[in-house]
């Protein structure tokens, strides 16, 4: 034992030190987790206490586990496999009960899925619902979520995937700002560089041309707010622009950029009963929603 006290280490500290292991900074991990990097940090550092072993060299912002780390890292990926395993087991029980964590962009998130749960939730009180709304794609593969809505197709894991609807972008402004600007002096609200090789950033920059980006932002919520502000044009999501937000359409394409909505789920839960009802829920909102 050398000298060492027998420890169990607590399972979120562990956790917390697999997506370290993993992602490589605290920054990523703390993504991964959902959560602050100064969290993921302290976890580390209580597990470091509880183990009595330094796992992690801080150099920088890039992490390097020391040898107990590697091993622990790939003990912990062990507990990690076993507890999806097991709370896959518990998902595929008849009774429609339990948490089903939902993944999806932010925008969608917040305009197209609380119908459908507060409905669901309404039909099947026992069935609890946690919606992440990020850009980021949660992992299936490690349980980051049950279910994730996209605007694009997978192409790798073992997923079954079903196109739910779509979405069209359209340029949008304020009439004001139309009112008082030439076109050849339109400003235009773009994404930040997160989201530069999206096929509605792409339209925008050859919509713009010559003329000038002058607001970039990662949310479409300031992007948004931005354009009602009379900050220029924006291309927005079609079902994200209500008449409140007093905005009209600046540029009429007869072919607007359109993406596609994909529902995704891990093969292995597909059938479980809460899983599939969850599902049949979001496809319903989204399909009546989006009517693309």
């Amino acid at each position: 034992m050398n000298g060492k006290k027998l420890t169990i280490p607590d399972w979120e500290n562990l956790r917390h030190f697999r997506a370290l292991a993993t992602k490589g900074t605290l920054l990523g991990a703390a993504r991964a987790l959902g959560v602050e990097h100064a969290t993921v940090s302290r976890r580390v550092a209580m597990l470091e206490e509880q183990l009595q072993t330094r796992l992690v060299d801080r150099r920088g912002r890039r992490i390097e586990l020391t040898q107990d780390g590697e091993r622990i890292a790939a003990l912990a990926g062990q507990m990690e496999e076993q507890a999806l395993a097991i709370s896959q087991v518990a998902l595929r029980q008849d009774r429609l009960a339990g948490t089903v964590r939902i993944s999806a962009p932010p925008a969608l998130s917040a305009v197209l899925l609380p119908g459908p749960i507060a409905g669901l939730r309404q039909s099947h009180p026992e069935i609890e619902i946690t919606v992440v709304g990020e850009k980021r794609y949660a992992s299936l593969n490690r349980r980051e979520a049950d279910i994730a809505v996209r605007l694009a197709r997978p192409e790798e894991g073992d997923l079954t995937v079903t196109r739910v609807g779509g979405v069209a972008f359209n340029f949008y402004a304020s009439p004001s700002y139309l009112a008082a600007t030439e076109e050849r002096d339109w400003s235009f609200i773009a994404y930040g560089a997160d989201m530069e090789a999206s096929p509605q950033h792409r339209r925008l920059v050859a919509v713009a041309g010559e003329r000038r980006i002058g607001i970039r932002a990662s949310t479409l919520e300031f992007q948004r707010a931005a354009a009602s502000a009379g900050g220029g044009i924006a291309i927005l999501p079609d079902f994200f622009v209500g008449a409140e937000h007093g905005l009209t359409v600046a540029i009429a394409e007869d072919v607007p950029v359109t993406r596609d909505i994909w529902l995704v789920v891990h093969s292995d839960i597909r059938d479980a009963p809460v899983i599939r009802v969850v599902m049949d829920a979001i496809t319903d909102g989204i399909r009546r929603a989006s009517r693309l």
